[in-house]
């Protein structure tokens, strides 16, 4: 099938491979605490502002109905962000490399290629939602809103020199602010507990509305983000543990406990959203707001607290921010693990940063402040119609006895994935048919 699968010619993120401590002999929470930082990172992708638009027109439209697809696409993130995780410490290579060792060079280019689409798409999402959260908060103009986030790569960069935990401290700090927004405005709007229940359980309504079915595939794209198995893959081996048969097994151990709480979180913040638009807006029969601006402008008259539109502007920002600074560093390991581009990091983060948002510039050039929500729920779409192609090589990858030895992936996990494969499969053909049948 190709070169040996385990030839690679550089560590995965190689200034910060093993350069986090793990305490030998120390208590099990201690441990857990070392590994605690990439499934926070890997869960900002989870709740960037695409999510925000779907979340919002789902909510708006369709009331709690779509918190089952929510929940599900959440559940299938968490075992896919563990495969990825088992990739990692299996393995010892990220995702891009693990491909480009078994694959002949024509298909690593297609899927390279692929993914920086994906990238692209999900870039969209982050920048518009960011320029939006500048232009309601300090009141910048789209375009240039967008041309700020740019600077994301300093940040990256600056962040970086001081190693790889103030990254994630970073990181963590703003999530931590997302969540006390989000809190907060779910007290202000005070949802129908029956109503948030009974949304969690599936209907059979999703799948005869087309529109329904849009959105739905809408959030599953937002909420399985393509790029975010490369970078868990390479991100879980920034930690020192024992590359030993037992270390690589404790290591797992603690990286899918450390994904696991933190798409939890993710959960929350999604279902947040889509609960706020229902309980604020559906309710009162406003089924047309699918705008992130539109929800920011009737948030404070509709729940009579002036406050609560600042909360959701300063939480939007917080999500921008974040969801740029993980697409920079994801876009840096799927290049350099595709192509082994040798290059200064500075250099390849300017790299990466400058293929993603010179089309979300022209794009925003273009189109201004209107037609932003069709564009993010969209840009969505396209990043579920990209997931096939990151999902079947990880599948392939972790089943692989060869390749990840003793951490080959159970048979029962294997058929689980595959089966969530399917499932994402088939909603993207279903798509495709109903996009080309108008």
């Amino acid at each position: 099938m190709g070169p040996d699968p385990h030839a690679s010619a550089e560590t995965s993120l190689g200034e910060m491979h093993a350069s986090i401590a793990v305490p030998a002999g120390a208590a099990w929470w201690r441990k857990l605490l070392a590994f605690v930082g990439p499934g926070g990172m890997v869960a900002v992708g989870y709740m960037d502002p695409g999510n925000w638009a779907t979340d919002i027109a789902g909510g708006s439209q369709f009331g709690y109905a779509l918190l089952s697809v929510v929940l599900l696409s959440n559940a299938m993130a968490i075992v896919l962000q563990a495969l990825a995780a088992r990739l990692g410490v299996g393995a010892g290579m990220d995702l891009a490399q693990a491909c480009r060792a078994r694959y002949p060079m024509p298909v690593n280019i297609a899927l390279w290629l692929l993914c920086e689409i994906a990238i692209i798409a999900c870039d969209l999402a982050e920048v518009i939602g960011t320029a939006i959260a500048l232009k309601l908060l300090f009141a910048i103009p789209l375009f240039w809103g967008a041309a700020l986030t740019a600077i994301d790569v300093v940040l990256v960069m600056l962040l970086m020199h001081r190693g790889f935990r103030a990254l994630e401290a970073f990181v963590f700090a703003l999530l931590a602010l997302i969540f006390a927004c989000f809190a907060v405005q779910m007290l202000l709007a005070a949802p129908s507990l029956h109503g948030v229940l009974a949304g969690f359980v599936p209907q059979a309504r999703i799948a005869r509305d087309p529109q329904a079915l849009y959105l739905a595939i809408g959030i599953l794209g937002a909420t399985v983000m393509p790029h975010n198995l490369y970078l868990h893959s390479s991100i879980v081996q920034t930690r020192a543990y024992s590359r030993s048969a037992g270390g690589k097994r404790e290591a797992l151990k603690f990286a899918v406990t450390d994904s696991t709480v933190a798409l939890m979180l993710a959960l929350f913040i999604n279902a947040a959203i889509l609960i706020l638009a229902a309980a604020v807006f559906h309710a009162h029969g406003r089924f047309d707001v699918a705008e992130i601006e539109q929800a920011y402008e009737l948030l404070a008259p509709m729940l009579g607290v002036g406050a609560a539109s600042l909360l959701f502007a300063v939480a939007l920002l917080a999500s921008g921010i974040n969801s740029t600074v993980t697409a920079t560093l994801a876009g840096q390991i799927v290049m350099e693990g595709f192509l082994h581009l040798r290059m200064p990091p500075w250099a390849r983060r300017l790299l990466t940063r400058g293929i993603a948002i010179v089309p979300v510039l022209v794009v925003t050039a273009l189109y201004g402040d209107h037609g932003t929500a069709k564009l993010l729920v969209l840009s969505q779409v396209l990043l579920s119609m990209q997931l096939p192609f990151a999902v079947i090589p990880l599948l392939r990858m972790v089943g692989d006895r060869k390749l990840m030895g003793e951490l080959v992936s159970p048979r029962w996990l294997q058929a689980l994935a595959w089966l969530i494969a399917a499932v994402i499969v088939v909603l993207n053909l279903k798509l495709l048919a109903d996009t080309l049948s108008g």
